[in-house]
């Protein structure tokens, strides 16, 4: 019997005020927004997120009802860990994270939440409560 696909999640150890764990993208560009991040950690954010862009499709732009708060709270992104090239690049915001004082967690399940889009390297889903 084949193993199980396992998924892999970085995100707040808080939920925010909308009552979600925001993920480690929204994180950084929190940072970003709120004027938080020094002129190399900005440039590297930059670079980093245009990497991502470049790298793996949006899902908002594939399906926007995926992350529509009306439709869709609580919806919240997972990586496949067969995305190796990605998760290559995650320590790089775990860092930026830390530096921040901005606490987050690793979860990994095979059953993250019901699928509400899914490409090659990655699930968006309604979590398991």
């Amino acid at each position: 019997m084949a193993a199980a696909l396992e998924f892999v999640r970085y995100q707040s150890t808080k939920v925010n005020t909308r009552g979600i764990h925001v993920g480690i993208f929204g994180l950084a560009n929190g940072l970003a927004k709120d004027g938080k991040l020094s002129e190399e950690d900005h440039r590297w954010w930059q670079t980093a997120n245009a990497w991502y862009d470049a790298a793996y499709p949006d899902p908002n732009l594939m399906d926007p009802t995926v992350y529509d708060r009306t439709i869709n709270l609580h919806a919240q992104a997972w990586f496949k860990t067969s995305a190796v090239h990605l998760l290559d690049r995650v320590p790089g915001y775990l860092a930026l994270l830390d530096r921040h004082g901005v606490q987050w967690e690793e979860l990994r399940s095979s059953t993250p939440g019901r699928v509400l889009y899914e490409d090659d390297v990655q699930v968006v889903v309604l979590p398991n409560r």
